[in-house]
């Protein structure tokens, strides 16, 4: 099984996704932050603890104070020295295709999903890797 990360301001998405992984192949450790720059001290600090890195980051694009622009960003300085490959997909409810090309422009790996997630999403995420 897989660990994940979900950063989103919403708790009702946080109960959404911890309901749906419950019935999904994809993640039995999930951690759930309202904060992605407290993700990403987190990830500085382990970041050569492979063991102790998420195998994938979801993360909402639109987020008060600290949002997953901020997030990505960051992210982009630090994620060569990792030890560990995290794959990140974009959450979001926007249907601004600028959006969708903004988060290809990474030189990380990024998958762009439209909210709201469904099991099948998990379940096609868990079964690709």
């Amino acid at each position: 099984m897989s660990k994940l990360i979900l950063i989103d301001d919403e708790p009702i998405f946080h109960k959404i996704v911890q309901m749906t992984l419950k019935h999904s192949e994809l993640s039995n450790q999930a951690t759930y932050s309202f904060d992605g720059e407290v993700v990403l001290d987190y990830l500085e600090e382990k970041g050569s603890e492979s063991q102790s890195l998420p195998d994938y980051i979801f993360i909402d694009l639109y987020m008060p104070l600290f949002d997953g622009w901020d997030f990505l960003n960051r992210f982009q300085n630090i994620y060569k020295s990792l030890k560990k490959n995290i794959k990140i997909y974009i959450v979001s409810s926007s249907v601004d295709p600028r959006d969708v090309d903004r988060s290809k422009s990474y030189p990380f790996d990024t998958t762009f999903i439209s909210k709201p997630v469904m099991k099948n999403i998990f379940d096609s995420i868990g079964y690709a890797n």
